[in-house]
This record gives C-alpha cells, sequence and structure tokens, in this order.
C-alpha cells in the first residue's frame, strides 16, 4: 500500500492530498523529457550556429588570404596602369610625332567590352564587388596591351621605312633659288592681289621667268594633273605617301602624266601665269593628311639655317600675293 502524502497551503491553512500515482509520474516523464528535448535542440542549433566548425575555421582562413590577395593583385594592377598610360602617352607626344603616324583615339585605346554582363558568374561570390573590379581592371590592362602592340607594330614598320619616307618627303625648294631672290610670298595672312581682300595664304609664292623649271621636291607618284582658267590655272599634285601631298599651281606647261613615279629633283613643269594669277610665278604647296602647312618648314636639304631665316623674312614682309 502506496504512502499517502500531504502538503500543507498557506492560502487555507489545510493540508492538501498530494496525488502520486502512475498518471502523476507519467506527467512528470513527459515533462523532464519534453523540457531536454528542447535544451538538447538549443544547444545543437546554437553549436551549429554560432560556433564555428574546425573546418569553417581553415576556410574562413583561406578566405581572408584570397581577399588579401585579391587586394594586392587589385593595387599591381593599379601600377601595372599607370606604366601602361606613360608608355601610351609616349606613343602618341614622341613615336608618332616623330613618323607623322596617325593618333590612336582614346575612345580606341580604353574601349569597353559591349554585349552581355562577362561578370555575371562572379557576382555571386562572397567578395563579388572586388572580384569583379579586379577582373574589370585585368581585362581593361589586357585590351590596351593589345592596341599598344598594335600600335608599336606600326611604329617598326614606319622605322623600317624611314630611309624610304626620308626620300619621299618634300625637302627641296621647287625651283632654283640659291640666292633666295624668287621668294615672293610667304605662308599666311595676305592681301587678294584681285579682289584686294585679306585671306590667307596656304602656300609659298616663287616669282620666275615663264619657262622657269619646277622640281618635284620629293618622291612620289603624280596624282592629278589639271587646267583650269580660274583657281590654280595649271598644276600638278604629286602624292609623297606617309601623308605628304604636294601642289605646284599656275604651270605653263606639264613634263609628267597621272600615275607617272618621279623623284626628288625631276622636272616636272615649268612656270606659267594661268588661272588666277597676275604675273609668272610658282604657287607652291604642302598638305600632310590633307591640311596645308608652312612650306618654308621643309627646305631643310637646301637651305642653311641663315638662309632659312633670312627665307621667312622676305616671305613675310609681302604683304600680298600673286594669286
Amino acid at each position: 500500500m502506496s504512502k499517502v502524502k500531504y502538503r500543507y497551503n498557506p492560502e487555507t491553512l489545510s493540508y492538501d492530498r498530494i496525488e502520486t500515482g502512475l498518471r502523476f509520474y507519467l506527467s512528470r516523464i513527459f515533462t523532464y523529457t519534453l523540457f531536454s528535448a528542447l535544451m538538447g535542440f538549443v544547444f545543437f542549433f546554437g553549436y551549429v550556429y554560432l560556433i564555428d566548425s574546425p573546418r569553417e575555421i581553415k576556410l574562413e582562413r583561406e578566405n581572408s588570404r584570397l581577399v588579401s590577395q585579391y587586394e594586392i593583385m587589385s593595387n599591381k594592377l593599379q601600377q601595372v596602369q599607370l606604366v601602361l598610360d606613360d608608355i601610351q602617352q609616349r606613343d602618341e607626344n614622341v613615336y608618332r610625332v616623330i613618323f607623322q603616324a596617325d593618333s590612336i583615339p582614346n575612345s580606341i585605346r580604353r574601349a569597353g567590352f559591349g554585349g552581355v554582363n562577362r561578370y555575371r558568374y562572379l557576382e555571386d561570390l562572397d567578395n563579388a564587388k572586388l572580384v569583379v573590379n579586379t577582373a574589370k581592371k585585368l581585362d581593361g590592362i589586357m585590351k590596351q596591351l593589345y592596341v599598344q602592340s598594335k600600335s608599336f607594330d606600326e611604329i617598326i614598320d614606319l622605322t623600317l621605312r624611314k630611309e624610304e619616307m626620308l626620300r619621299c618627303i618634300p625637302a627641296i625648294q621647287p625651283v632654283s633659288n640659291k640666292d633666295l631672290r624668287r621668294t615672293a610670298s610667304g605662308w599666311g595672312w595676305r592681301i587678294d592681289p584681285i579682289y584686294k581682300t585679306r585671306r590667307f595664304h596656304e602656300g609659298l609664292d616663287f616669282s620666275a621667268p615663264t619657262g622657269t623649271e619646277i622640281y618635284a621636291t620629293g618622291d612620289g607618284v603624280v596624282k592629278s594633273v589639271r587646267t583650269s582658267a580660274i583657281g590654280y590655272g595649271k598644276n600638278v599634285v604629286i602624292d609623297h605617301g606617309f601623308g605628304y601631298e604636294t601642289l605646284y599651281a599656275h604651270m605653263h606647261d606639264f613634263n609628267v602624266k597621272v600615275g607617272q613615279k618621279v623623284q626628288r629633283g625631276d622636272v616636272i613643269g615649268y612656270v606659267g601665269d594661268t588661272g588666277k594669277s597676275t604675273a609668272p610665278h610658282l604657287h607652291y604647296e604642302v598638305r600632310i593628311k590633307n591640311r596645308a602647312v608652312d612650306p618654308a618648314h621643309y627646305f631643310f636639304q637646301d637651305l642653311t639655317t641663315e638662309q632659312y631665316e633670312e627665307m621667312i623674312r622676305i616671305s613675310s614682309n609681302s604683304n600680298r600675293t600673286f594669286d
């Protein structure tokens, strides 16, 4: 026979009987079991989510090292970019200037990659921003290196053709003018002899008797032989290659035809008074990539320093042209 147990109840000032049967013990067991299970789940999830496992600790260390390496790589790529920028500046301002090569615009040197997102596969990484920026820097540098490599290929080709280029540059006066007395009017603003208005004279005038020989100032190919009652009158244009062209205007007669190869010093025609002209003379122009430049800068095979300065003085004193 089980013992009967009582518990004093201070509210009623009496003793209440305590149930101790099978139902009571089952209830206690269920309660303890439920509480233990809950505590077990709490400790389990706390361990899983709050405390890193040895494997997770190792992965975090590796991840930290990778992030550090990406940052170091990004800094090194920045240094490479600075060196590449310096090489590009030298290419544009030295090599291409020396060899009269066309400039490569920044829109080509620094062109991006169009189309789909090339870096979408990197966007799911934990440090996606750092990785994507590093990848973009690397791709940009690779593109610029490719463009720069092609540029140097072009410069090397021009270097190998330097001797040919020197023969083609218009480097002598188009008429015999050792004493410079035939220098008439030079490059710059002048008074038009017919219209009496101020206009820009894009060449150099040489006064000479009709029939005076006119020389090709550099090797090249005759591009055009034209006759006109106005403007340049009878004129010849020679294509020297490398972007150079020369124009010989107001000629009396021709000594060449279209497509003919000429060498520096060959007689291509004779001084005349044709077209818009007020006296026998030769109007001579030098053009680089279709842009007229001062011809006096290209007489370096003909003139000494003193003669060059004298030619500039003579041509500047004249305020009027012959055409």
